[in-house]
């Protein structure tokens, strides 16, 4: 290997724990688990959902955001069917939705789109591409930027502290970091690009810039999240654990077995592809079915619980606390095991 070569292995989510500490938190309702991203963009929950057509639409930004996150509007449709959608969003509440995104690419209309969906009210633009340190996010930044200087634009995705630093400096608020992982992204496989979800975290966050970071892709649960926000991450972006609630996109079928689903796909899927652009190039995602959860309320809501159980094992008031007195144990793969419930493969 070249200069690229480490010493220690990269990590995974379910390589580390967070050390328990000595805390005086009486109540887990006096902790504040929630982040200030800078440029219009504060958030009670630090949730994003994601832009997939399967996961964003104007209903689950809308839910999301009434409980503290945001949605961001996937793009993959025409302007006039976003803009409804973010239109949508804000009238699900009574107009008290306070934060909804929507997502824009780095080519085409994305400039015409861009104009539209400032016109129609969001409160933070996206701009959504696989591979985000590249010389069409550049431009795509700087002219999104010169439309306003006063407006919260994040971009993605990147896996290294260089690409954070350089959207930075191209203009973005915020930044998606991680490549591939996600579960239903095989961007690693396909390509042979990336690193693993917190390994790109603690690097992504040394940055030296006024950029908040946004942990995307890989979080399964309320603790993957807490272990992203101690590595550095300001708010985490979610697809598989909101996927299949009401609020997503799509209807819900009915299988032979009269069990529920609503379907999932990557957008680098060759069905997503071919859905919204009638072809395909290289693909790096899966189309799947997952099973109806209901309301995505009751996620969140248990969400919230385990994040602020989370901060409290460290001690933490805050996230800024929990960042600053976040103690990262490595843990075996017994460990691992050990650390699941395990009482169905006991062997008695």
């Amino acid at each position: 290997m070249r200069n690229s070569e480490q010493n220690s292995a990269a990590l995974t989510y379910d390589d580390v724990l967070l050390q328990p500490q000595y805390s005086e938190i009486r109540s887990r309702k006096d902790i504040d688990i929630g982040s200030n991203l800078g440029n219009g963009v504060s958030l009670t929950l630090p949730i994003f959902s994601s832009p997939m057509d399967t996961i964003t639409g104007g209903r689950m930004a809308a839910a999301i955001s009434i409980h503290g996150g945001a949605g961001i509007v996937h793009r993959y449709n025409t302007i006039e069917e976003q803009v409804l959608e973010v239109v949508n969003a804000y009238e699900f509440a009574g107009n008290n939705v306070p934060c909804i995104g929507a997502a824009i690419g780095i080519s085409g209309d994305f400039l015409e789109r861009a104009t539209a969906l400032i016109s129609a009210g969001v409160d933070f633009l996206c701009i959504d591409v696989a591979h985000g340190h590249h010389i069409l996010m550049k431009e795509a930044l700087e002219s999104v930027r010169s439309l306003t200087s006063d407006f919260h634009i994040m971009a993605g995705n990147v896996a290294t502290l260089e690409g954070v630093n350089d959207l930075s400096d191209w203009g973005a608020n915020s930044v998606r970091c991680n490549i591939g992982g996600g579960s239903i992204c095989s961007t690693r496989v396909q390509t042979g690009h990336g690193l693993p979800g917190l390994q790109t975290i603690f690097e992504c966050s040394k940055t030296d810039r006024d950029v908040a970071i946004i942990a995307d892709g890989g979080i399964r649960n309320s603790g993957d999240i807490v272990k992203a926000l101690a590595a550095g991450a300001d708010a985490v972006m979610c697809g598989s654990l909101l996927a299949g609630t009401t609020e997503t996109p799509g209807n819900v079928f009915e299988g032979e077995n009269g069990i529920k689903f609503k379907s999932y796909r990557g957008m680098a899927s060759k069905e997503a592809q071919m859905s919204w652009r009638g072809k395909y190039s290289s693909f790096e995602g899966v189309s799947s079915q997952v099973p109806y959860r209901g309301k995505v309320a009751n996620i969140l809501q248990d969400v919230e619980r385990g994040l602020r159980s989370g901060f409290s094992y460290s001690g933490a008031y805050s996230l800024k606390e929990l960042q600053s007195k976040a103690i990262f144990v490595r843990q075996t793969a017994a460990g691992l095991g050990e650390s699941r419930t395990h009482i169905n493969t006991r062997k008695w």
